[in-house]
């Protein structure tokens, strides 16, 4: 296994990781994370903590598609991962952030509903052999959405402290982007998806 398709394999290990280190009862074993005050703005050491899981773990994405694309080690294996890593690490963040009451349960669904329509988008292009390649705007939805949990997870900072709404911001442009993207994609297997209504 090439060195690029370890690193999705990092990626997707670090998603079980990621909801344990989260989500595990603390309180129940009395144990504490200090919260940290930044102006009139806290944070929590989980939070931190949080935060430098899902950073290591979004870093590897843009490691993993550079070294293969320099190397020539683009492979079919990568090409199916990478794709599934990227959407564990960033949906299963986005679930429990929603449930935390930290991003509109609306932008959740657009997403998760464009991931999903993606995905019936590739198989029906697959079976007629048409290959719909990653695009830009694929692309621009991941990057908004790691930086709008990356701003999530740090309370706004320090967008905060100048009263900027900028976690709020991009994780709506991050929706409006995934209904473009998806349209896009539907858009170039639309008639084949239809050929037969």
């Amino acid at each position: 296994m090439n060195l690029p398709n370890k690193l999705t394999l990092v990626r997707i290990i670090f998603v079980p990781i990621l909801v344990i280190v989260w989500l595990f009862p603390y309180a129940y074993f009395g144990l504490n994370f200090p919260v940290y005050e930044i102006g009139n703005i806290s944070i929590s050491l989980l939070n931190i903590i949080i935060l430098a899981i899902f950073s290591i773990a979004s870093f590897t994405d843009f490691l993993d598609g550079n070294i293969a694309r320099k190397r020539n080690l683009v492979t079919t294996f990568g090409k199916f991962a990478d794709p599934i890593a990227d959407k564990l690490l960033v949906n299963t963040t986005l679930i429990i952030l929603t449930i935390k009451g930290s991003v509109p349960v609306l932008c959740l669904i657009i997403m998760i509903g464009r991931d999903i329509i993606v995905d019936g988008c590739r198989l029906v292009a697959s079976q007629k052999g048409v290959v719909i390649p990653a695009g830009v705007l694929g692309k621009l939805k991941t990057v908004l959405q790691m930086s709008a949990i990356i701003v999530i997870l740090l309370n706004n900072l320090p967008f905060e402290l100048l009263s900027l709404p900028v976690d709020e911001i991009l994780i709506w442009f991050a929706s409006f982007i995934s209904i473009v993207s998806g349209y896009s994609y539907f858009s170039q297997i639309k008639e084949h998806i239809f050929e037969s209504m």
